[in-house]
């Protein structure tokens, strides 16, 4: 058998179909997206693989394919077909998110972190987020959903905020400049926007990762819903007021009672050596008469 019919042999054993046309191996992947296997060496055997829009005619002007790696085995070839199913997965679960195209999701508005394109967050409740971080993992596509509740008021804020930028200002390099030119300083173009570093107090709640995503969005419904209740729950929880009981007190030797429990037998010991020693002077005395 040919490289490529081998690849078509372990394709359609996934459930993958796939075509060849000449030297080239279509595997389409959606609509508008397939990927290209090239030959380039029957022998080795190896294959270029390109990523490229469907059905369009190779003399068309806008016909772009795009070399993403090179297949030198079959198991190269389904890995790198299985990737790409994902990492489409992944984008068009993504993309559904941010512009709210299902209905169930229609309350709650996602926009893109700043340093992770695989998470967005939606502002939830009153001071919550609802964050959602769709990535492959090992090789599945899949969906992690947090709930994070923010545990601080606007006046907490503001002194979290003047503590950090007190902190960033008292350092040896600048103890000695005036007010006007630290805060020329902070303010400075150099610093390209940086500033302090401020953690919020929090509390999370784990919803669940989710390879079934029209179960996600279930769930993101009903986050929608409960996001208010839960809020309330977690910001009002105070750790210090919950008496966790103690694991290793569950026979009752760490309270006390063991301890009058062994005293009690102790006493028992005394007692009945007692008792034996007055019995023995009973039998002498009866064995003397």
């Amino acid at each position: 058998m040919s490289f490529f019919e081998d690849i078509a042999s372990a394709l359609d054993a996934e459930g993958i179909e796939s075509r060849v046309n000449d030297n080239v191996m279509f595997v389409p992947i959606t609509s508008d997206l397939e990927i290209q296997f090239v030959e380039i060496d029957p022998l080795l055997p190896a294959a270029n693989v390109y990523i490229a829009a469907a059905d369009v005619d190779e003399d068309d002007e806008d016909f772009e394919a795009v070399l993403v790696s090179v297949a030198f085995s079959v198991s190269d070839a389904v890995e790198a077909v299985a990737k790409h199913i994902a990492t489409d997965q992944v984008v068009t679960v993504l993309r559904d998110l941010l512009e709210g195209t299902d209905e169930r999701i229609a309350e709650l508005e996602f926009n893109q972190d700043d340093f992770n394109p695989n998470l967005v967050v939606a502002e939830v409740a009153d001071d919550s987020e609802l964050r959602v971080l769709v990535e492959s993992i090992d090789g599945v596509p899949s969906a992690i959903v947090r709930f994070v509740a923010f545990d601080f008021s606007e006046d907490d804020l503001d002194e979290i905020e003047d503590d950090a930028i007190t902190a960033m200002w008292a350092t040896d390099d600048i103890e000695d400049l005036s007010e006007e030119e630290r805060v020329a300083l902070f303010a400075a173009p150099d610093l390209d926007g940086a500033g302090p570093i401020i953690e919020v107090p929090a509390e999370t709640l784990e919803l669940g990762t989710y390879t079934d995503f029209d179960r996600l969005f279930d769930v993101l419904s009903l986050v929608s819903e409960q996001a208010l209740d839960w809020e309330s729950q977690l910001v009002d929880f105070d750790a210090a007021e919950f008496d966790e009981p103690d694991v290793y007190d569950i026979f009752g030797k760490d309270d006390g009672e063991g301890e009058d429990f062994l005293d009690f037998e102790e006493d028992d010991d005394v007692d009945t050596d007692a008792d034996t020693e007055d019995g023995d002077e009973i039998e002498d005395e009866k064995e003397a008469e």
